[in-house]
C-alpha cells in the first residue's frame, strides 16, 4: 500500500532539525526500497524549512503510522504534526525516475485538501480526479489522490512538480476545486 506523509516543521525547529538530520537519513535508510519520494518542504523563498515529505510503500496502515511516528525528528520534537494518508502513484514511477533528474527548474510540493462539496458522483461518492488534461508529464515528479484510510474516498490531491512558479505549479491540481491548496517549494531529499 501507498502512502503520502508530510511531516509539518514545528516553529523555530531549524536547529534541532540540523542535529538529528544523520539519525533521520538513517532511519530513511530502512525505507529505501520502498520509498516512492522524499525530500523537505519549504515556505516561500527557500530558506525555511516548512516539512518533510516521503512517499513509501508500507504493508498496511499499521506500519505507515509506525514509519510516521517512529521518525527520529517527529520523536526530537522538530514536527507540529503529520498529514498521514493513503495514495496512489498515478505515475507509476518513483522521483528518482523523474526524466527531469534531480537539478534543474523550480520544484514544489501542491496539496489539494478536502474536495469542495457538490464533487459526489449519482451514487454519493467522491470521484477523485485523475492527471488532469493536457499536463506536461514530463513535469510530475509525483502524482496522486490522498485517500481515506481504507482507499475507499478520495480527501485531496498530492503532487511533486516542477514548474515555472508557484501559480503555475497550483495548476496541476487542474480544474478540480478544493477546500484549500498549499504551495510549498521541495526538493530531492536524500543524502547529500
Amino acid at each position: 500500500m501507498e502512502f503520502f506523509c508530510y511531516h509539518r516543521d514545528r516553529a523555530g525547529s531549524v536547529a534541532l532539525r540540523a542535529e538529528s538530520v544523520e539519525d533521520h537519513w538513517a532511519y530513511m535508510d530502512r525505507f529505501e526500497a520502498g520509498l516512492i519520494a522524499r525530500g523537505p518542504a519549504f515556505d516561500a523563498g527557500g530558506e525555511v524549512p516548512a516539512g518533510s515529505v516521503h512517499i513509501v510503500d508500507l504493508p498496511g496502515p499499521a506500519a505507515a503510522r509506525a514509519f510516521a511516528f517512529d521518525e527520529p525528528n517527529y520523536q526530537a520534537g522538530v514536527y507540529r504534526d503529520v498529514l498521514l494518508r493513503r495514495w496512489r502513484n498515478l505515475l507509476g514511477r518513483t522521483m528518482w525516475e523523474f526524466p527531469g533528474g534531480r537539478t534543474g527548474g523550480n520544484r514544489y510540493l501542491v496539496l489539494g485538501l478536502g474536495p469542495v462539496p457538490g464533487r459526489a458522483t449519482a451514487d454519493g461518492a467522491v470521484t477523485c480526479p485523475g492527471l488532469p488534461p493536457g499536463t506536461d508529464h514530463d513535469d510530475l515528479i509525483a502524482f496522486g489522490p490522498l485517500l481515506s484510510d481504507d482507499g475507499a474516498t478520495w480527501v485531496g490531491t498530492a503532487a511533486l512538480v516542477r514548474a515555472l512558479d508557484r501559480e503555475r505549479a497550483a495548476g496541476v491540481l487542474g480544474p478540480v476545486r478544493y477546500a484549500g491548496v498549499e504551495v510549498y517549494e521541495w526538493e530531492f531529499g536524500g543524502r547529500r
